[in-house]
């Protein structure tokens, strides 16, 4: 067929509209929408068929209304959603790091949807603190004097440095001076809080004497960063918190420590590598510890900080804090994840990532069976699927070397690659993210929620049915 005639077989933007709002779903979407979607459709249709010309190419007026209907999908939906997490990534940056409980949702919901008493005191009727719902928590919890919680942990040592450090100088090791997610540098944080970097021993062996070999009249703080996104091993030597406390204290300049992922619980217990803990942080007298909300503590995003009061004080006046605080639905999800931790049995069991981290062999492999089963179908026509032993990793710069013994389906489609089923499985409403290895799609049940294996089963089919 001619271009002239292929042209003319192009419906106008008028008929594709009356055919689309015939159907109820689309309804209540804006008509702007709708009609942008289908010139857009028209216009690629248009450039196809100057390109294509002669070479076979058609032009059907169904499979246009569904290209219009698919287009309309795709702009319509919203680009936040949720996603099934298959990588075997616990902290999986990208995919939103640390979910939260679903302990948590009906008192989450119940406070964020309504007016609450985010900052005035109910007892005397006066303007309160926001930190007041989860100050005497995390005091509770962790044995510090005083706390207070900023936006992210990034913002959380910048706002520290910033009040108790700026104009002055501050002491780290080598070793320590870390770059974390988004290229963020401790050197960078640290310039821009205005205090003065003085590095000190090397990569990989510092030691208390050369701290305070460099400790003079203009030394505003020392500065301990835990390693948490990797590691350095071998001929290595580390100094401990109470030792730099002691040094601290020898010549009154506070102790600052960044723990990173901020763990509550000993992992060491249920067979993980041992990590510092902010208790033991805090039991060791440092002044000021800081940690993020939103990876080992299994919270939101959050920049905590604590420690003691006198510090603690000074850095809630600086004017940078309020840049920085976070907003009542964060402080809600907070409070709640917080309170689980009461009781570390239930956290554990009710905090998604503990429970994840902590999952034994024997559950996971419970768990694949599941999941073999639901995809089971597929066999022997569209995929090969089978069990196998595989490893999941902690993420979020926690545990960068740990390698966590995992159970995973494996799935690898016969009639397409498991490139073109990786997109198709991005493209669902729910997507479904994956890993790709040995050109298989592996699908890590450490991180998959059951509820999802069958939503997982009904979107396989509606591909690989679509595709034969």
């Amino acid at each position: 067929m001619k271009k002239n005639e292929l042209f003319r077989k192009l419906p106008g933007v008028d008929r594709i509209f009356n055919i689309i709002m015939k159907k109820q779903k689309y309804k209540d979407i804006p008509r702007k929408i709708i009609t942008d979607c289908i010139r857009e459709t028209i216009d690629t249709y248009r450039n196809k068929i100057l390109i294509a010309g002669d070479n076979g190419f058609s032009v059907e007026e169904n499979i246009i209304v569904l290209d219009v209907e698919r287009l309309i999908t795709k702009k319509w939906s919203n680009s936040f959603k949720r996603v099934i997490n298959a990588t075997g990534t616990v902290l999986h940056t990208n995919l939103g790091r640390a979910p939260l409980s679903a302990e948590i949702k009906e008192r989450f919901w119940d406070v964020v949807s309504n007016y609450s008493n985010l900052e005035i005191d109910l007892t005397t009727g006066t303007r309160g603190s926001r930190y007041s719902h989860v100050e005497s928590l995390l005091c509770d919890l962790t044995g510090a004097e005083a706390a207070l919680v900023v936006n992210n942990n990034a913002g959380a040592v910048l706002l520290v440095l910033s009040a108790l450090a700026s104009g002055r100088e501050v002491i780290i090791s080598r070793g320590q001076l870390v770059e974390i997610g988004g290229s963020f540098r401790i050197p960078e944080v640290m310039a821009q809080s205005g205090a003065r970097l003085v590095e000190v021993g090397t990569t990989n062996r510092t030691h208390l004497k050369d701290y305070e070999n460099f400790i003079n009249e203009n030394t505003g703080a020392l500065l301990k960063v835990h390693t948490s996104n990797y590691k350095i091993c071998g001929f290595t030597k580390v100094v401990e918190s109470r030792e730099l406390v002691s040094l601290g204290k020898k010549y009154k300049i506070p102790v600052i420590e960044d723990l990173g992922s901020g763990s509550m619980i000993d992992f060491s217990k249920y067979g993980l590598t041992k990590e510092p803990t902010v208790i033991e942080s805090v039991k060791a007298g440092v002044d000021v510890v800081t940690f993020s909300g939103d990876k080992l503590l299994g919270g939101p995003q959050a920049g905590i900080v604590l420690g003691k009061k006198e510090y603690i004080e000074v850095i809630k006046k600086h004017p940078l804090n309020r840049a920085l605080r976070i907003d009542k639905m964060t402080l809600a999800a907070l409070e709640f994840t917080l309170r689980l931790y009461l009781d570390e049995n239930k956290a554990v069991e009710k905090i998604p990532v503990l429970k994840m981290l902590t999952a034994p062999l024997s559950k996971l492999e419970e768990k694949a069976k599941l999941l073999f089963k639901e995809l089971e179908i597929f066999t022997p026509l569209h995929a090969k699927i089978e069990i196998v032993s595989e490893f999941s990793m902690v993420g979020g710069g926690a545990y960068p070397v740990e390698k966590l013994p995992t159970k995973a389906v494996i799935l690898k489609p016969i009639k397409f690659t498991v490139t073109e089923l990786d997109q198709m499985l991005r493209e669902l409403d729910i997507p479904i993210i994956t890993r790709i290895s040995d050109d298989c799609m592996v699908f890590d049940v450490r991180t998959m929620n059951i509820n999802d294996f069958s939503k997982i089963r009904t979107s396989l089919e509606k591909i690989f049915f679509r595709k034969s």
